[in-house]
């Protein structure tokens, strides 16, 4: 069964997208097979895999909202292993149209079910606030990674990413863990980075990625050629971070199936 993790962060620009599409790729190049599903109306992870606008391509909003089965949906990346739900500009009603359904934080988790022996991990791209589709995608969840920009603000609005993870925790998704927290952004020359990454390690310990995303141009000029950074620039610092996360990401899976391994025998 796959691992999902919904990348998800309240404050907008820290890198969510980015995070999801690169990890998405980076773990499917691993021979990881991956699916990446796009739940914020925008698009941009979408877009920056390499899908045009195309107003005929059923999206996210079709299996949400009017049933289609993610067979359907799911699309092939230019990364061999990597799928993709897409999403469009219609989504932005879903979070309202979802309002008076039954089990309406319930859908997405549904809709994942028929998928999830197909993939290793499935990666959840969640919209810039705290509203329906994002609260389906962390009741869908395995685990959140939360990507955070290394400056002040972002230390105060991953407290408040983690008081709603305990909410959730207590009332809709009992088993949902944090996977880590990810360093974005970082610019080494400056002190406010540095000072930054040294209260988020010694606040969440271990919780924190040893990776770290540098501040990198070429990472941010690739979505714009609708490719991810190991397909854009693979040498770049960059194409480095994400390709180390991937690694930490893969091991983490795996030894939580280690440890679930030794639990089952013990307990025989």
């Amino acid at each position: 069964m796959a691992r999902v993790i919904a990348v998800a962060n309240q404050k907008g620009g820290v890198g969510k997208t980015t995070t999801a599409v690169n990890l998405a790729a980076c773990l499917a190049t691993a021979n990881q097979p991956t699916l990446l599903v796009d739940c914020d109306s925008q698009a941009n992870a979408t877009a920056a895999i390499g899908f045009q606008k195309d107003p005929a391509r059923h999206t996210m909003y079709h299996a949400l909202i009017l049933g289609e089965p993610f067979e359907k949906i799911v699309q092939k990346s230019q990364v061999e292993g990597l799928d993709v739900v897409p999403a469009d500009k219609n989504l932005a009603g879903a979070a309202v149209e979802l309002v008076n359904s039954d089990q309406r934080e319930y859908k997405l988790q549904a809709l994942l079910e028929s998928v999830r022996e197909k993939y290793k991990f499935i990666l959840l791209d969640c919209p810039p606030a705290l509203d329906l589709l994002t609260l389906n995608a962390l009741v869908s969840a395995d685990a959140v990674l939360v990507p955070i920009q290394c400056e002040y603000l972002a230390l105060e609005g991953v407290s408040e990413l983690l008081d709603t993870l305990m909410r959730i925790r207590r009332t809709l998704n009992p088993k949902l863990e944090v996977e880590g927290i990810l360093l974005t952004m970082y610019d080494e020359r400056t002190t406010l980075a540095r000072q930054v990454a040294t209260d988020l390690r010694s606040f969440f310990g271990t919780q924190v990625f040893q990776s770290v995303i540098a501040r990198n141009v070429r990472l941010a000029e690739a979505p714009s050629f609708g490719k991810p950074i190991i397909f854009y620039d693979i040498h770049s610092k960059g194409a480095e971070g994400y390709t180390q996360l991937a690694q930490e990401v893969i091991a983490n899976a795996e030894k939580r199936v280690g440890t679930g391994a030794r639990s089952a025998n013990s307990g025989a």
